[in-house]
């Protein structure tokens, strides 16, 4: 046995040695990106505080309340006209869902009990959005405005790329028109 294969084999042995992997770094790098991504989508303290006070009650009564009142009619007209089209939720919307169902138990185990007994999966979340819509939407918007400046960042590289091939193309031409021509 040599020195490195004994150094190896003690630091494996002992727990409080600090274990030197990539693995590590790379699940700090992997649990940095989950926070961020959470961040982005508006999965906060808040936010699942609120979603822990959740009952099923609260979902029923707002949903009633809601059909009785004829209030959020065009929401649901949204939806109803939209249902053939396209998908009730938008990307972030989806996201954010998956992030909640996946971060909050509670919220996972509420959508169990209510659908598809109680209420329908796209009313359960229309409900839940409307439930939130203060905590969230300054997060949607934030996403939004994320996607529009990067759509414009990759419109302008296409077009400075086109540009600046043009520029190589026009000097090329300039450096040929000023070499003289051998018969």
């Amino acid at each position: 046995m040599d020195w490195s294969s004994w150094f190896r084999r003690a630091l494996l042995k002992d727990p409080n040695a600090p274990q030197i992997s990539a693995s590590s770094s790379k699940k700090k790098r992997k649990q940095k990106r989950i926070e961020e991504d959470l961040e982005l989508h508006g999965v906060t303290q808040p936010l699942i505080d609120l979603i822990k006070t959740f009952t099923a009650d609260t979902f029923k009564d707002f949903h009633c309340r809601e059909v009785n009142d004829g209030s959020g009619a065009a929401e649901r007209e949204r939806i109803t006209a939209s249902r053939n089209v396209r998908k009730d939720l938008s990307e972030w919307q989806e996201r954010h869902a998956y992030l909640v169902l996946s971060s909050v138990k509670e919220m996972s185990q509420l959508r169990y009990v209510l659908c598809p007994c109680h209420m329908k999966e796209h009313e359960f979340w229309t409900t839940y959005f409307l439930l939130v819509k203060t905590h969230v939407a300054e997060y949607e918007l934030r996403s939004i405005r994320l996607e529009k400046i990067k759509g414009l960042v990759a419109k302008d590289e296409v077009s400075s790329k086109g540009n600046h091939w043009e520029v190589e193309m026009f000097e090329a031409k300039q450096v040929l028109d000023m070499q003289p021509s051998t018969p």
